[in-house]
């Protein structure tokens, strides 16, 4: 079943932007980030939650997609996500909780999965235009991360890691995302 939903949990990148996250979904991935564990058990994590079509496009502007498919500058309007969960740390709780936040995150994208929704992790943020769009506290939050969240609008597949050994992702001519991993046995050294 967890495997089922890891393969499910791919970086989308093409929404259907005429779905809907409600608030409540929102609200719910959350709680599964609330019982998610955290170091030293501090939970400093904190969420600012965006399923508002004007507030999305300007989180959206601020968003740098796909960085290895160089001729593609990002979802199309009609394909863009219908929600972002913004993880930021209260610092005056933890400083540096890189450790969380990659939990946190995949917690909420599996959640977001098992809804029937898709996500991409996108750590490449103006965060400077972030803190101003959402008026957050840029002295008592650092943004570490923003989920695209949505109706997943595109097919992303794994495939074997070619012979050259290149992990770089890439689409095929109809538009079909490819994700080289490598084999179980190449991962295991000892």
């Amino acid at each position: 079943m967890l495997y089922d939903l890891m393969k499910k949990n791919r970086s989308y990148r093409r929404f259907d932007e005429s779905f809907e996250v409600t608030s409540d979904l929102l609200y719910e991935l959350v709680g599964i980030a609330r019982i998610t564990p955290s170091s030293v058990n501090w939970q400093p994590l904190r969420f600012a939650l965006v399923n508002d079509r004007e507030l999305n496009a300007k989180i959206f502007d601020n968003l740098s997609w796909a960085g290895l498919l160089k001729d593609w500058n990002g979802p199309s309007v009609g394909e863009r996500p219908s929600a972002y969960v913004i993880i930021l740390t209260d610092t005056t709780v933890a400083k540096n909780m890189k450790t969380d936040v990659g939990i946190v995150a995949q917690s909420i994208m599996l959640g977001a999965v098992e809804k029937g929704l898709g996500g991409c992790m996108i750590g490449s943020v103006n965060r400077e235009n972030v803190y101003d769009i959402l008026k957050i506290d840029r002295e008592r939050y650092s943004i570490d991360l923003v989920l695209a969240l949505g109706k997943p609008a595109e097919t992303v597949k794994i495939v074997d890691l070619p012979d050259d050994g290149c992990t770089n992702y890439y689409r095929d001519e109809n538009g079909v995302h490819y994700v080289p991993k490598r084999s179980v046995d190449d991962l295991i050294i000892r």
